[in-house]
């Protein structure tokens, strides 16, 4: 332990001393760093592949469980992702340094706001590979320096993905210390990560609710997170048909094990008995399990009875909780009461209904007539994301560059005195 406390102390005073160069870099220097990663990401694919290939080989070996697995599977698809992703923060505006909203008040004086940097973020993740170049990115851009302590799972892929982001930052000029990887497995360096008040301002946990609920309450340090992703597709009565039938089974269907994943469907009654035996039909077609309602289970034969726990849980698995409601009304009712405020999304044509879902939904992303899956930041044109926030304060919704500022005031004068 004593050797673990050593060692992150080191990690907090680096990223810290790097942080303030970082804060000071300018977009140039900060974009050429992203490029020189995102090009060495492609150099390396093969090693990279290789490097995943052994983390998945031990994850097999230890049971690891199978949206778990899916995360943790790096293909060409998703290392292209990941620099394409760097790229695309590279050609974002520079968050860092933007003034806004000056007026001057009656003694004078300018009083205005400037975009700065939250310090160092410490990101704590499970599985995914690709969490290392986004939250590099992503940290880079916004003038952050950040401790990255990825699961055990993905080790030999995220010290491969550590020795590029430091060559990346390093031909560009910036300390490699920007972005650290924990090296050590041992989960004792969590527990000291997310205690290091002097040296880290913000936490970042990305990964199962029990990760993240332990975090939560040990934590000593601001924590941005979301528990888990409860979401929801309502098909309203006035929803068209055919739109109904492709946004629910690619909510569902299209990633098993992703937050954004649909996990409850809501149908209108008055075209349950018409629309909801195609849509289970789509549903079955792609073997997911659907726990439904008395009146699921009697409109739809291969359904089973749900529980009410059924209606509150992230399945993260082909399984999908179903619910006939009395309109709009009971839908938002049952959404604002079940869901885990993430992501919701209503199927209609009805611009009034849309509205009401819109305003009244209290989830971070709320959507019409389109897939959950969407609810991503390289899909909402951030580049790329650090998370998704469920929380109410700072940042909600997918964590992008101004989710990793902050804003202080700016005065202006001309030896201008109260008083």
């Amino acid at each position: 332990m004593q050797n673990i406390k050593n060692y992150m102390d080191a990690v907090g005073k680096n990223a810290r001393q790097a942080s303030r160069h970082i804060a000071n870099a300018d977009t140039n220097a900060k974009n050429m760093a992203l490029t020189n990663i995102a090009n060495a990401i492609l150099r390396e694919k093969a090693s990279l592949l290789a490097a995943n290939a052994k983390d998945l080989a031990a994850a097999k070996k230890n049971g690891l469980e199978s949206a778990l697995l899916d995360r943790l599977t790096l293909t060409e698809k998703t290392v292209d992702s990941m620099a394409e992703g760097l790229l695309q923060i590279a050609s974002l505006a520079d968050p860092i340094g933007q003034m806004n909203g000056f007026k001057y008040m009656p003694s004078g004086i300018q009083v205005g706001q400037m975009r700065v940097p939250l310090g160092v973020i410490g990101i704590i993740y499970e599985a995914r590979p690709n969490v290392t170049a986004d939250a590099a990115g992503l940290c880079i851009k916004s003038g952050n320096a950040a401790i990255l302590r990825g699961g055990s799972e993905a080790i030999h892929c995220n010290q491969a993905l550590a020795k590029l982001v430091h060559e990346g930052l390093e031909k560009a000029g910036l300390p490699k210390e920007v972005v650290q990887v924990v090296e050590t497995t041992d989960r004792a360096a969590v527990g000291e990560l997310i205690t290091m008040k002097d040296y880290v301002d913000v936490i970042v946990p990305r990964g199962g609710k029990g990760l993240i609920e332990r975090i939560s309450n040990d934590a000593r340090i601001p924590v941005i997170k979301h528990l888990d992703g409860n979401c929801h597709v309502y098909v309203d009565q006035d929803a068209d048909v055919e739109k109904a039938l492709n946004i629910v089974e690619n909510s569902k269907t299209q990633r098993l094990g992703t937050c954004n994943t649909a996990e409850s469907l809501l149908i209108d009654r008055a075209i349950a008995k018409e629309v909801l035996p195609k849509i289970a039909a789509a549903l079955l077609a792609k073997d997911v399990e659907i726990r439904g309602c008395a009146e699921t289970c009697a409109i739809v034969k291969e359904a089973k009875a749900a529980t009410d726990e059924d209606y509150y849980t992230e399945y993260l698995d082909a399984i999908i909780s179903c619910k006939v409601v009395n309109g709009i009304d009971e839908a938002i009712a049952h959404i604002n009461q079940h869901s885990s405020q993430h992501t919701e999304s209503i199927v209609t044509e009805n611009y009034t209904i849309s509205r009401r879902f819109l305003r009244e939904v209290d989830s971070s992303s709320v959507m019409v007539n389109a897939s959950t899956r969407f609810a991503d930041g390289f899909e909402y044109g951030l580049g790329a994301e650090i998370g998704i926030s469920t929380d109410k304060l700072h940042a909600r919704g997918p964590v992008g560059l101004e989710g990793l500022t902050s804003l202080k005031y700016i005065v202006l004068g001309d030896g201008h005195i109260r008083t």
